[in-house]
């Protein structure tokens, strides 16, 4: 019997019923990219946090240990564990205990340590779940945090990247992504870095698995378009997860994961969509299919 062709990942994600991000993001991105997504819910909401009051939430986190307990008698194994918003500090627990279970040294590990933007620890975080974070990180094989995660990772002050000259700021990146892969992961990108209050925005990445020709920290440097939305953080991590799956080597999934996300911010854009929608994903996966 041939295997599959489809490879599979477990998702670790809340569901937000409005507002693309989150599983509204993931289970399609990488279904268009031909990887199957079991979903794992980590929480229910009725809308994300960004932009909203009101909103219902509920910690899924029992609901999680059932799935796993049921996917462990059904001999489920997934290609690769992605992890992104987390209920709180126990789910931390939930995750060790699932790639205990789940992962073998073939199973890709992909932590997204949802925390915070702007320099902001997000309202549903706690320094408890940092702290947790910075633990949870040293069983991944790729962590993308976003520049104020990369911070508050490294216990390290939110700087304004955009004041900093070229030469200096690739100075600090480097060694913000020397202190990341000393948590445990041997590739870590960084989104999100400002690099000019009009225009500039950079990607950083790492890869220091023993199979990289170049060892040195890279950068993808696109211009800013549109507005902020949120999930585009999502959206990256699974695209990049996605196209590594798919056969793409580090970099050059790097780059297209974040010419991607940009490119549909700008598409988003041209129809004035709200912030607190989401992108307009959907009239782009075909485009991302054909990457």
């Amino acid at each position: 019997m041939n295997p599959s062709p489809v490879r599979r990942v477990a998702a670790m994600h809340d569901l937000s019923c409005f507002g693309r991000c989150a599983l509204t993001v993931v289970i399609p991105a990488l279904s268009a990219l031909g990887v199957q997504v079991l979903p794992l819910p980590t929480a229910l909401l009725s809308t994300h946090t960004g932009g909203f009051e009101g909103y219902s939430f509920e910690d899924l986190t029992p609901s999680l240990c059932k799935i796993a307990d049921h996917w462990e008698s059904l001999g489920i194994r997934p290609d690769a564990v992605y992890t992104g918003f987390l209920s709180g500090a126990p789910q931390c627990d939930f995750i060790e205990d699932f790639l205990r279970r789940f992962a073998s040294d073939d199973t890709l590990t992909l932590i997204d340590p949802v925390l915070g933007d702007d320099g902001v620890l997000y309202s549903a975080c706690t320094p408890a779940l940092v702290e947790r974070m910075r633990t949870l990180c040293t069983h991944a094989d790729i962590i993308v945090p976003n520049l104020t995660e990369a911070c508050l990772l490294c216990d390290t002050p939110y700087p304004d990247t955009a004041k900093m000259s070229p030469a200096a700021l690739s100075a600090y990146i480097s060694d913000l992504l020397d202190r990341l892969t000393a948590l445990g992961p041997r590739r870590v990108v960084i989104t999100g870095i400002v690099t000019d209050r009009e225009s500039g925005v950079s990607t950083a990445g790492l890869d220091r698995t023993e199979t990289s020709l170049d060892r040195s920290p890279f950068f993808v440097n696109l211009r800013r378009v549109g507005g902020s939305y949120p999930g585009t953080g999502d959206l990256f991590a699974c695209v990049l997860l996605g196209k590594l799956l798919t056969g793409t080597q580090f970099p050059a999934a790097v780059a297209a994961a974040s010419a991607f996300v940009r490119d549909v911010i700008d598409y988003s854009a041209k129809f004035d969509t709200p912030h607190r929608d989401g992108v307009l994903l959907e009239p782009c996966l075909r485009r991302l299919a054909e990457m």
